[in-house]
């Protein structure tokens, strides 16, 4: 990972707290949003000198004590915790993301007949799904990349939590940036979102950081209408992989809905 990117990311999350966040005074004159870099040091029982090399890119690695310290110091969630780690680690960037499906990952996808399966590559890109995945998301052959649907193309099914979806979108986006410097499909595609969403330069400048975990939404879909949809994601670690699971609740209308999108 590259140190630039370490800096980048510790002076992105000082600049977003408060000093009311940490319990310290608000006080006068500052000039700048956020805390000092003074001030988180005093959090992190570290010296300013040090904490001010690792926003500055100089210095030896950080050790794990270090990391959990800033990391207390910074409030910084579970997710973001784990990121920082990985911006800190020293092993060479691979060249680029897996984008092929293991055999028995798609085997797993063709055994769920009742749930929508899709695998996506570290750029957010479906290289794998099932028939009910396709039924519910239209041709992915044609048009894989999801954040491009998404902040591109106005390909937005669900109802009330688009915004999360989109936060979702380019916290992997950014992840894989980190991991991926010099692929050059992932740069294309980010430049091609960069010029043509406005909602995506602003949620890449806030820096999210995204767990994969449980997520329950609404589609509307065009022949079975709204359906409430549980999202469960499996991930591929050596892959940079994510199996993204789409169920509903047993006996529910959904359930219903994608039974007849499974049989149609």
């Amino acid at each position: 990972m590259s140190r630039q990117e370490l800096a980048r990311f510790l002076r992105d999350r000082r600049e977003r707290l408060r000093p009311a966040d940490v319990g310290l005074p608000a006080g006068s004159r500052r000039r700048t949003p956020g805390l000092r870099r003074e001030e988180v040091a005093a959090l992190a029982a570290m010296s300013v000198d040090y904490y001010v090399r690792l926003e500055q890119a100089r210095g030896p690695r950080p050790s794990p004590r270090i990391l959990d310290a800033v990391a207390g110091a910074l409030r910084l969630t579970e997710a973001e915790h784990g990121h920082l780690v990985r911006l800190a680690e020293d092993a060479p960037a691979p060249a680029g993301p897996v984008r092929r499906v293991r055999p028995h990952v798609a085997n797993l996808l063709e055994r769920l007949p009742g749930s929508g399966a899709i695998v996506t590559d570290a750029t957010y890109t479906v290289i794998g799904w099932n028939p009910l995945a396709r039924a519910l998301y239209g041709n992915l052959a044609a048009k894989p990349n999801l954040a491009r649907r998404y902040f591109l193309e106005g390909h937005r099914p669900e109802t009330g939590s688009g915004a999360e979806f989109g936060h979702i979108a380019v916290a992997r986006l950014r992840a894989a940036a980190d991991r991926y410097p010099r692929d050059e499909p992932l740069r294309r595609l980010l430049a091609e979102l960069r010029a043509g969403s406005e909602e995506f330069r602003d949620i890449w400048r806030a820096h999210p950081v995204h767990a994969p975990g449980h997520r329950t939404k609404t589609v509307v879909h065009p022949e079975v209408g709204r359906v409430r949809l549980h999202c469960d994601v499996l991930t591929v670690p050596e892959d940079d992989q994510q199996v993204v699971f789409v169920t509903a609740d047993p006996g529910s209308s959904a359930e219903r809905a994608l039974r007849h999108l499974v049989h149609e």
